[in-house]
């Protein structure tokens, strides 16, 4: 059997909290560059650079890393990783790490488990999630459309970004963009964890698969893969309206609409291949993590917990 055996204890809601937590960190350690990518080709036909500098040119996700390596180091494609890791410490393990706990509570505690109830609980530890991590997320995002021109860039650290946006644009700034946010993210959640729930479930119950590691990335990949498509369009708007400057866009909406008017129906699926290779090479690395944590730590917890 691959991996740590599954324990005869079932994990409690902390050992998901913190396994959810750790687990999308190291994940976001392994698929940071692509995330940042992702944002650089979302944003690319929006971005005013200063005047006498000429704005790079990304195509693809290779290109588009390449010509930041190239440009500006490849310390850039880790622009803004000490906000994505305050942001999963703190989104992952609400959204994913009570997800379990919020749908027992749906079902009251029933074996039956439902489609609807699975996407109840989805959008709304989603949306808890989001409530909790919004400034997180906008720093990170800001930090990776940020280039690393002395010229362009907007914050000199983390803290002062934080800083700063409190500063120039009120507190409402560190939540800019929440309303798209939370409608990515309960889309994101839902697919995403309710996918990863019903791929698992049927390589289960069809005895395809026993509950170990190819299992995991097995359903990891594939819910990777559908939260991509789904998720694209709300995902490009969400950047685009939290990296904007202070008036440019009204709502998320106008965003939207302007997104459609200039660039074309495109435009929402901008960085749609790094979002996929992120995406899913993210979901990969977190829930075979995740699964592997909750077992370990159950483990550790039973060999403490048994007399001498």
């Amino acid at each position: 059997m691959v991996g740590f055996k599954p324990t005869d204890v079932p994990p409690t809601a902390a050992v998901k909290f913190i396994g959810a937590g750790t687990a999308a960190c190291i994940a976001d350690l392994f698929t940071f560059p692509l995330d940042t990518a992702k944002v650089r080709l979302q944003i690319q036909g929006e971005t005013k650079m200063p005047v006498g500098t000429k704005a790079a040119q990304y195509k693809g996700v290779f290109g588009t890393i390449s010509t930041m390596v190239k440009t500006e180091g490849p310390r850039s494609l880790y622009n803004g990783l000490v906000a994505g890791l305050q942001r999963q410490m703190s989104f992952a393990s609400v959204r994913i790490g009570l997800y379990d706990s919020v749908k027992q509570f749906y079902t009251k505690g029933s074996e039956h488990v439902g489609i609807g109830s699975r996407l109840l609980a989805g959008c709304t530890t989603g949306a808890m999630a989001v409530a909790i991590a919004q400034p997180t997320d906008v720093v990170k995002v800001r930090f990776q459309a940020q280039v690393n021109v002395s010229s362009s860039r907007r914050y000199k650290g983390t803290m002062d970004a934080y800083k700063t946006i409190a500063r120039e644009e009120g507190m409402r700034g560190l939540w800019k963009g929440t309303a798209p946010n939370i409608t990515r993210n309960a889309i994101v959640n839902c697919t995403e964890l309710v996918t990863y729930d019903l791929i698992k479930d049927a390589l289960l119950k069809s005895n395809l698969m026993s509950d170990t590691l190819p299992c995991h990335f097995t359903s990891a990949f594939g819910a990777g893969f559908c939260t991509t498509v789904i998720a694209s369009p709300v995902d490009v708007v969400k950047t685009r309206y939290m990296n904007s400057a202070k008036g440019q866009y009204q709502s998320a909406l106008k965003c939207a609409l302007s997104m459609l008017r200039k660039e074309g129906p495109k435009a929402f699926y901008k960085g749609f291949m790094p979002s996929f290779l992120r995406l899913g090479s993210w979901n990969v690395v977190m829930f075979v993590t995740y699964e592997q944590l909750k077992r370990a730590m159950m483990s550790a917890r039973t060999s403490w917990e048994a007399p001498v």
